[in-house]
């Protein structure tokens, strides 16, 4: 016969296993990259915005050719001495070196999958 104390039991446990499955899943996604390599272009937005979770998110507007469509490469930012250096070389042309971790859950962590890790100036 089961009790209504055994059942609570394995629920709290079936919830906890869960959670710490979830909390694993989470810390693979933020430490394993998928990709990772370097864009090069012009600054043309960098922010930091969310409502509840406030994260530095940017576009750098690439070119490849004069007279080709420029391309927006969309990125996001977790190292605030990062933000600062991206927020100073605004309108400039940088080398963004980036890595790409998929299916992160939410957007608490950053609206897109590339998550810059290095800002350098190009001359």
């Amino acid at each position: 016969m089961i009790t209504s104390k055994r059942v609570a039991v394995i629920v709290s446990s079936v919830v906890a296993l869960a959670a710490v499955l979830f909390a694993a899943y989470v810390w693979l996604a933020l430490t394993w990259s998928y990709s990772e390599g370097e864009r090069a272009g012009y600054i043309q937005k960098f922010s930091k915005k969310g409502w509840v979770c406030k994260t530095w998110e940017g576009e750098l507007l690439l070119t490849s050719m004069p007279g080709a469509i420029p391309e927006k490469f969309e990125f996001s930012v977790r190292d605030d001495a990062i933000a600062a250096q991206l927020s100073a070389s605004a309108g400039k042309r940088v080398v963004l070196s980036y890595t790409q971790h998929m299916g992160l859950p939410g957007s608490c962590f950053g609206d897109t999958e590339y998550f810059v890790e290095k800002v350098s100036l190009m001359q």
